[in-house]
């Protein structure tokens, strides 16, 4: 019977290593990012980059699209729990852009999206991400 718990514990999601699978390991990933327009029919903007994970904070996850200004925003309200990552990016002044991230993270992947609304503009959008840890990163000292 005890072992039978013990095993339980071990491959069940809420089980001690279970946990363990869902700490992003910090290195070099690759992350396809589809963008997303509303009512913009057949918008297959899709890029592929690659980024430095790291270990803390938003574990390095940025918006990606080209030319956004959401890039220079800082990330405030960053919360993680049970392997899953909010925070909100909101950039300061008079009807500058605003985004709200949420990220489900695993242990050499991660999945989720950036909802954005683009200030003075007033157009949402929503960029996709899907990251692949392929190696350490360039500058990251190997142990």
């Amino acid at each position: 019977m005890r072992t039978r718990l013990l095993l339980a514990l071990l491959v069940t999601p809420t089980g001690a290593l279970a946990d363990q699978d869902s700490n992003l390991q910090s290195g070099e990933y690759e992350v396809q990012m589809p963008l997303e327009l509303p009512h913009v029919e057949d918008m297959n903007v899709q890029r592929a980059a690659k980024v430095c994970i790291t270990e803390t904070g938003t574990h390095g996850i940025v918006v990606l699209s080209e030319n956004n200004p959401l890039v220079r925003c800082p990330a405030q309200n960053i919360k993680e729990s049970a392997g899953e990552l909010t925070f909100d990016l909101i950039c300061e002044g008079h009807n500058q852009a605003v985004a709200s991230a949420k990220f489900k993270l695993y242990r050499e992947r991660f999945d989720g999206a950036f909802n954005m609304k683009m200030g003075g503009k007033n157009m949402t959008m929503t960029e996709r991400q899907s990251g692949k840890r392929v190696g350490d990163c360039a500058n990251q000292p190997r142990s």
